[in-house]
């Protein structure tokens, strides 16, 4: 099964974890990167992620993220139909870049798209080609389908 972390989802460990919420989150995307390295799931990559990454202002964060790129089975890279099924996800109301993730997903035939982002993971009833899911849904999702 291929997933796609987006970069909310990559940089939650970085954020203040006072709140039970972001803990909860936190260890779920740690669970979910655990289960990449074990090979019961399959991480996608995309130029969106690299931009995203090199931006950051947090040379900590960027350097932690990075190695991961090099987990992922497949790196997307942009297409006129990544682009122009972007420009149609951005019809739902997606911000043009959380668009750009989705619909690298969508290419590389992910199965979920795995963010903490409240606004996207809304968008899941309106996107059909892939789950879009908070990592702590995706947890229970898997831990109750075995």
């Amino acid at each position: 099964m291929r997933i796609y972390l987006d970069n909310c989802a990559l940089n939650r460990p970085f954020d203040h974890q006072g709140q039970l919420r972001i803990r909860l989150e936190t260890e779920a995307k740690l669970a979910i990167q655990q289960a990449v390295l074990e090979g019961k799931v399959e991480l996608v990559w995309s130029y969106v992620l690299d931009m995203e990454n090199e931006s950051n202002p947090f040379n900590d964060r960027r350097t932690t993220i990075t190695p991961w790129k090099a987990r992922a089975v497949e790196d997307v890279e942009a297409t006129p139909e990544i682009l122009d099924k972007a420009r149609e996800l951005q019809s739902f109301s997606l911000k043009a870049k959380d668009a750009l993730h989705v619909s690298c997903a969508i290419r590389a035939g992910c199965r979920f798209f795995i963010t903490t982002d409240d606004g996207i993971v809304r968008k899941n009833n309106t996107v059909t080609e892939i789950v879009i899911i908070n990592p702590i849904d995706f947890i229970r999702e898997q831990h109750h389908d075995n």
